[in-house]
């Protein structure tokens, strides 16, 4: 996986509200196979979230950026 820059944290975030939404138009239409791969994608947007949550911290704890 690649590594996200910090600084596109909002960006990632929003991504991930707009798959939200994406994922809600889809089950409202019956496209199921589109509700799969849209939440494939927002699984993969929170792990990378996490993923800069975890560096944040480990930075601060360590007083290191």
């Amino acid at each position: 996986m690649l590594r996200v820059e910090p600084r596109q944290r909002d960006r990632l975030i929003e991504i991930a509200r707009n798959l939200t939404d994406r994922i809600a138009e889809a089950h409202a239409n019956g496209w199921l196979g589109e509700v799969q791969g849209l939440q494939v994608s927002l699984e993969a947007a929170r792990q990378k979230l996490a993923s800069l949550d975890r560096l944040a911290r480990t930075k601060t704890s360590t007083g290191v950026w």
